[in-house]
């Protein structure tokens, strides 16, 4: 199951000890899928605030990232290799819902997604938070009540968010995920299949230092193709539909590649961060619930991807809804996802996959500490 050289604690981010599992290879793991379950009366008691008080020194961070589909937010203390989450928050909030089609934040989408960042605003002020840095991306980059809605979320919530360019939002991608590039590898390929955009980040390594060498972000996410094509019933044809829509726009950009490397080998890995990774890996794990601990840092080769992918689109909208690793929030998405991966895989082929549940925020909490001289400290 989970080499013994990762790192199983959900609540520490460190650097992983992966050269054992680079010359190892892909894990294999049982085909059987389950989607039991856990009984009601057996679900996690929640933990009471008292439960949760402070027990950290030293400074504490934020990082949130306000996505097309998903409002997450991390609070992390500098600690041992890297820092230690402290609290997490996340919630679907759709708020980029329609604005392919209308060009706007819909007013429903917004109040959701209000109502999310209420509750990351006293998480922010309970744990006293030091130094912040709260990301908006694609959803507010291509409406153009953007900018509006941003002006309303600092006056209503008291949350100052910065609209983040492309480029900004590649980068820390990369610096949230790259603790998993393998030791060994000498170029990656690391991609975010986000809501609303999908980033892709050609890695250099050379003597142990890492260099974005290219990039790209295409206007073409979960949310965006299953809204084009629609993401409840999902056949062969209308699956590869989804494939041919964003294939012309990764072109470009893999002839780059091509060029980087004299049009020689493609990548020594790729490594993917984003919802549909975690999420395939999961379901190829056979978890009966999703478990971080379990698919952060997972190997995963070219036939378990290809094989999770064909099952998910053998089946119903219904039966897709009843994995626990995916829900019913998220069953209407989760194709057209697949799609876009399954386009990354063909034009940069690797037996090599990379499973990172981090990304963004991660990337924000580190870039804060090394600014500070505090990555990696412990209090």
């Amino acid at each position: 199951m989970v080499p013994k050289g990762r790192q199983r604690q959900c609540g520490r981010v460190d650097k992983v000890d992966s050269a054992r599992k680079c010359a190892a290879g892909p894990q294999r793991h049982r085909k059987r899928r389950s989607w039991a379950r856990r009984p009601a009366h057996q679900k996690k008691p929640e933990r009471s605030g008292k439960q949760r008080q402070r027990s950290v020194d030293g400074p504490l961070y934020g990082a949130l990232d306000l996505g097309t589909n998903n409002c997450r937010l991390l609070i992390a203390a500098p600690g041992k290799g890297g820092f230690e989450v402290v609290d997490a928050f996340s919630r679907i909030v759709r708020l980029g819902e329609g604005v392919s089609q209308t060009g706007r934040l819909s007013e429903a989408a917004i109040g959701r997604t209000i109502s999310a960042l209420r509750v990351c605003a006293n998480k922010l002020k309970w744990w006293n938070v030091t130094r912040n840095r709260l990301i908006a991306t694609e959803a507010c980059r291509m409406a153009e009540n953007g900018r509006a809605f941003l002006d309303r979320v600092r006056d209503e919530v008291g949350l100052d968010l910065e609209m983040a360019d492309r480029a900004t939002e590649a980068q820390l991608a990369v610096a949230g995920a790259s603790p998993l590039v393998c030791p060994d590898a000498c170029k990656v390929l690391i991609f975010d299949i986000g809501g609303g955009s999908t980033e892709l980040m050609w890695l250099d390594i050379t003597d142990g230092k890492q260099e974005i060498q290219a990039w790209t972000s295409i206007p073409a996410g979960v949310v965006t193709v299953a809204e084009k094509f629609g993401g409840v019933f999902v056949d062969d044809q209308v699956f590869a539909a989804m494939r041919e829509s964003v294939r012309p726009l990764m072109e470009q950009f893999h002839n780059q590649t091509r060029q980087i490397c004299d049009g020689g080998a493609g990548p020594c890995h790729l490594l993917g961060t984003s919802g549909t990774v975690t999420t395939l890996c999961g379901i190829h794990l056979n978890l009966p619930r999703y478990d971080r601990s379990q698919v952060d840092g997972c190997w995963l080769d070219g036939n378990d991807v290809g094989a999770v992918t064909r099952e998910l689109l053998a089946m119903s909208h219904e039966e897709r809804a009843s994995s626990p690793c995916i829900g019913k929030q998220r069953a209407d998405l989760v194709m057209a996802g697949c799609a876009i991966f399954e386009e990354i895989r063909r034009l940069w082929p690797s037996d090599r996959i990379r499973v990172a549940d981090r990304g963004l925020r991660e990337g924000i909490l580190a870039s804060m500490m090394k600014e500070d001289g505090v990555y990696g400290r412990t209090p």
